[in-house]
């Protein structure tokens, strides 16, 4: 399904690709008889998702699961392996862990395209490729393959797409990085692959402290401390307390951020020069960037998980607590501990216990199931068609159905437009955030006028020119909405390039929104009173190309 991630495929090229992925399927899927005496297939039938991969199948590949906690060295094994190999790719959830990888291979002497959702930067003469894992290509040959983070296969809501790199990654060596908790599924999910696996654990490369004592008083924070907590609320609450104190400037790093801005906060964050010396984040420091951490600090040990509001898991506390102490940095020691006391048992224990065994591997149908299974009820719209389907699944004991509340959220908005599958599931599956009214009403526009007129042009729907740098933390959750709908034209781009033809425009506008979000971010840390001299401002429009400064 390369067509899939990489273009819109034409008419005949569609109906091609179903028909070979028919003959295979009916090679492989459960039949059942009807009460006319005809044979039909089961496309519900999931329970054998590796035969959806036959370029894969057809090699004996040599697995390697490389397993330990965080600052064991795993990846860079692994990494070193892709890197002197012929050919290889890199598969990460994150687009910073993409980046790093292409930067890293390319300053190595090894070309390395970087391609994610929403970037491709092709390199001349490149066999190496760093994606992000939905990105992940199961058409090609490798010669060395790395899926990072492996044990997310159990997320529910991503999990399905490091199913499918893992399954279909046609790779003479696949490499698999992440928590010793994925072993033994993966085992078992490989035992009808044919393909020889082996296991290498590793341990921490330096000590990871958990105190005894808590924070207390914000006037124990140092150099180097990172303050986690979950809501952006609470992250800027905590930053103007501990910058009250005119001892520190805090960096801040969450989820919603665009990603070169929290690259950038880090940065600052790392520099030794910066006066930026602590920092305030969420779990998103959990993975995706090198940070030189003294000590993690949990303001709570719990989070509203989007459903309810629970402790955090053991693989989380592990998994963020594991980032203090860095192994070749300033900080080689880690040390973990929490503002309250009472906070400090479940800290401790967490630490001390493994990791739970996952049990189950996200699985979702492809775009050619659905498409299949929709032609024997012609009449019903995606979401009933997507809705059923999901409902009469059938499933190995290995695997669960992804959560797709998102998707069904979509489907219910987009269903009425006249829009073919194909193009309703590409807004099915795009980065929307639904829940984010300022986000979901960006799809719905995109998808409206693409219905209607065939082309979207950016300026009909925003307008260069207007944005401003935030001055209350509402208008920067707005700047950071638009954002996400600026990203999401950049990646219905590049799989509907004639329609959504002003992929640059949209390039620039979130480049600005950067711009705008840093700005916001550092005046509200030099407005803190300061007893000592402050280094001159960085003049952040400089760094714009004059294509970008066009637009401001």
């Amino acid at each position: 399904m390369k067509w899939f991630y990489n273009m819109k495929p034409s008419r005949m090229h569609l109906e091609l690709h179903l028909r070979f992925v028919f003959g295979i399927f009916c090679s492989s899927s459960r039949r059942f008889s009807s009460s006319s005496g005809t044979t039909k297939f089961d496309f519900t039938d999931l329970t054998r998702p590796h035969t959806w991969y036959p370029n894969a199948r057809k090699k004996k590949r040599n697995v390697i699961l490389h397993v330990g906690p965080t600052n064991s060295g795993k990846t860079h094994h692994a990494l070193k392996q892709l890197e002197s190999s012929f050919s290889g790719i890199y598969c990460g959830p994150l687009r910073l862990l993409a980046w790093e990888v292409s930067k890293r291979l390319n300053k190595s002497m090894v070309p390395c395209d970087l391609i994610t959702g929403q970037e491709k930067e092709e390199i001349d003469g490149a066999k190496h490729k760093a994606v992000t894992v939905e990105m992940a290509d199961v058409t090609s040959d490798y010669h060395c393959a790395v899926i990072d983070e492996i044990q997310m296969i159990g997320c529910r809501t991503r999990g399905f797409s490091f199913t499918r790199a893992l399954l279909g990654i046609s790779a003479d060596e696949l490499h698999l990085c992440g928590d010793a908790a994925a072993v033994p599924l993966i085992q078992e999910i490989l035992k009808v692959t044919g393909d020889v696996v082996k296991v290498n654990y590793y341990e921490r490369l330096s000590p990871l402290v958990p105190s005894k004592v808590p924070l207390g008083s914000f006037s124990n924070i140092r150099t180097g401390d990172c303050i986690v907590t979950f809501s952006r609320r609470e992250i800027y609450k905590l930053k103007k307390e501990i910058e009250s104190g005119g001892k520190h400037l805090c960096s801040v790093v969450y989820g919603s951020l665009p990603p070169e801005t929290r690259t950038r906060q880090a940065t600052m964050f790392n520099d030794e020069s910066s006066e930026f010396d602590v920092l305030v984040a969420s779990d998103a420091i959990g993975m995706g960037l090198n940070l030189n951490i003294s000590r993690i600090i949990f303001s709570t040990l719990k989070k509203f998980d989007g459903i309810e509001m629970r402790e955090l898991t053991i693989p989380e506390i592990k998994q963020i607590a594991g980032r203090a102490g860095r192994y070749g940095s300033k900080f080689p020691s880690g040390e973990v501990t929490c503002i309250d006391a009472e906070d400090l048992p479940l800290l401790h224990s967490s630490l001390e216990l493994p990791s739970p065994t996952l049990e189950h591997a996200g699985l979702f149908p492809t775009f050619d199931l659905l498409f299949l299974y929709s032609r024997l009820y012609p009449t019903m719209g995606f979401h009933q068609i997507l809705e059923q389907f999901l409902d009469n699944a059938k499933l190995s004991s290995n695997y669960f159905i992804a959560d797709c509340e998102e998707m069904l959220k979509v489907a219910a908005v987009i269903d009425e437009l006249p829009l073919g599958l194909h193009d309703k599931y590409l807004f099915c599956i795009s980065p929307v955030d639904m829940n984010d009214d300022i986000s979901s009403q960006g799809l719905t526009q995109f998808a409206q006028t693409y219905a209607r007129k065939g082309i979207v042009r950016l300026r009909e729907i925003f307008t260069p020119g207007t944005l401003q740098v935030p001055k209350t933390q509402t208008a920067l959750k707005e700047l950071e909405s638009v954002h996400k709908v600026l990203d999401l034209y950049v990646w219905l781009s590049f799989r509907l390039e004639d329609s959504f033809p002003d992929s640059e425009l949209a390039s620039s506008q979130k480049s600005i929104c950067n711009l705008l979000i840093e700005e916001f971010l550092e005046r509200l840390g030099w407005e803190r009173p300061r007893a000592r001299r402050l280094p001159r401002r960085t003049n952040l429009r400089s760094l714009l190309s004059p294509e970008i400064r066009h637009y401001l």
